[in-house]
């Protein structure tokens, strides 16, 4: 048997950050401030892996490691925002973990590990390597949540992420096994062929892809998957909060992209019929549970619920009776959303950070009072940041969601379209009352907002963008049907 020597160059980065992983961890032993030092690490790793990846991007699709690994240009763009969101939450995560004892080399160490699964999971062209990818993410992610191990209430929602994670996770790894018992293939490339050619196990094939699209849904913390979203969001420390609400999307998405349309494109009509139910429910129960918090954590968990079910209306509506005419334009929209998704997330999350301090936590919507009175600035970003959620035109969350919704509507999908519509203006309650609270109400506390200049900056930038973008999306919207029509048209 004659061994392939594989091409490393399209796999360099993750290469790159594996290596570097185990430089950090040898680093910080021996340095006497090992948690700055991570830090700084773990930021210049980010920054170099970014210039990796737009160095190699060339606009082709390649595959390497035996057909298990694939670099195409929706993978370098996810991933160059990958290391942008990461850089960004540890931005802003700096001055939290430090007030509360939490700055600690791990932290940085098991960032580093969550990106690298992430890159895996954005390029996977296997089953088993989307597997080891989702499970380096969601081991690192579990670490994280349990940092604070004085906190009953971290350790609780880390036992709850880490079970419910590993039963997914089961699933996930079932449905694999069946569809491979199905096909003869882990390559989606193969299985594509397969049941192209009509050559699987018609009957286990669709136990694999009911298995396959719980476990998904799970991972994007959709209904009725959802169950951990609001107890980790509540329950981890709010800096590690920020990093699974963000970056993690995105890879969950290019993890659906990879199964669903890579592997699973001649099931289209049957699993849009799954993601039917998923996406609705999620919008329904996300908005109108969101409308009974109180915690502004706990409300933007279940407004990501809601969130991810209006990206999952992006991928229902690809595939119409059989015709992928709209696939572009329906994946380009899902894509995206989860993108603007993740920018405002990074800034809502940004803003708790921002006014908490040591040994108080800024996570109760009435925490938010009068903060005009307080930084009439901050109180811009924030009122930025909830229309943009909200889907109040002109902001970039308004295109988000006419963008999916448009393509639901050409999708014939009429009926789905109304109950997005109406939720979301069920949605602009919650958003709203924030303002509210933070122009109307009398601040309970009236001292100045004391924080680095760091994250007073990158958190202006980040609710400017919101702004900005909202003025001009055509750019972004055109970069991710650019990017998905040259990876997978």
């Amino acid at each position: 048997m004659n061994f392939v020597v594989p091409d490393f160059a399209p796999a360099a980065a993750e290469l790159f950050v594996a290596a570097a992983s185990l430089v950090v961890l040898m680093v910080t032993v021996f340095v006497k401030n090992s948690a700055r030092m991570g830090y700084l690490m773990t930021l210049g790793i980010l920054l170099i892996t970014a210039v990796i990846t737009w160095s190699g991007m060339d606009g082709e699709v390649v595959y390497t490691f035996g057909n298990m690994y694939i670099d195409d240009p929706m993978s370098d763009l996810l991933k160059l925002l990958v290391y942008g969101s990461m850089a960004v939450a540890l931005l802003y995560s700096r001055q939290y973990m430090a007030d509360r004892n939490l700055d600690r080399a791990e932290f940085y160490v098991l960032v580093i590990y969550a990106t690298l699964g992430m890159m895996v999971m954005i390029s996977a062209n296997h089953l088993l390597t989307v597997y080891i990818g989702l499970e380096m993410l969601s081991l690192s992610l579990y670490g994280m949540v349990a940092m604070d191990r004085e906190s009953a209430r971290s350790t609780e929602a880390a036992m709850k992420y880490f079970v419910l994670g590993a039963l997914a996770s089961g699933l996930l790894l079932y449905g694999m096994s069946m569809i491979y018992g199905a096909t003869g293939s882990l390559e989606l490339s193969g299985i594509a062929q397969a049941i192209f050619h009509d050559a699987g196990n018609r009957t286990v094939l669709m136990f694999g892809l009911v298995f396959l699209v719980a476990g998904l849904a799970f991972k994007l913390g959709v209904v009725p998957f959802h169950m951990w979203i609001p107890d980790v969001y509540h329950g981890a420390p709010t800096a590690v909060t920020l990093l699974i609400g963000s970056a993690p999307k995105l890879a969950a998405f290019a993890m659906a992209m990879r199964l669903l349309v890579n592997g699973l494109f001649d099931l289209a009509d049957q699993w849009q019929a799954m993601l039917v139910f998923l996406a609705v429910a999620s919008i329904i129960l996300g908005n109108l549970v969101a409308v009974a918090q109180t915690n502004l954590k706990r409300m933007l968990a279940y407004s990501a619920i809601s969130h991810m079910g209006f990206m999952l209306l992006g991928l229902l509506a690809g595939v119409v009776d059989g015709d992928p005419r709209y696939a572009g334009t329906a994946y380009g929209a899902a894509m995206f959303y989860v993108v603007t998704y993740v920018l405002m997330s990074l800034a809502s999350f940004g803003m708790i950070l921002l006014l908490a301090r040591a040994g108080y936590e800024a996570e109760e919507i009435d925490d938010f009072k009068g903060l005009n009175k307080r930084s009439p600035w901050f109180a811009l970003m924030m009122m930025f940041i909830m229309f943009s959620m909200a889907g109040v035109p002109f902001f970039i969350g308004f295109f988000a969601k006419l963008s999916v919704l448009a393509a639901v509507v050409q999708a014939g999908y009429v009926w789905v379209a109304v109950i997005a519509v109406l939720m979301s203006l069920v949605g602009a309650y919650y958003y709203l009352r924030v303002v509210k609270v933070m122009y109307f109400d009398e601040p309970a506390d009236d001292s100045p907002i004391e924080s680095s200049l760091d994250l007073k900056v990158a958190l202006s930038v980040n609710g400017v963008l919101i702004a900005v973008l909202g003025l001009m999306p055509t750019q972004l919207i055109e970069g991710c049907a650019r990017a998905l029509s040259a990876s997978f048209m």
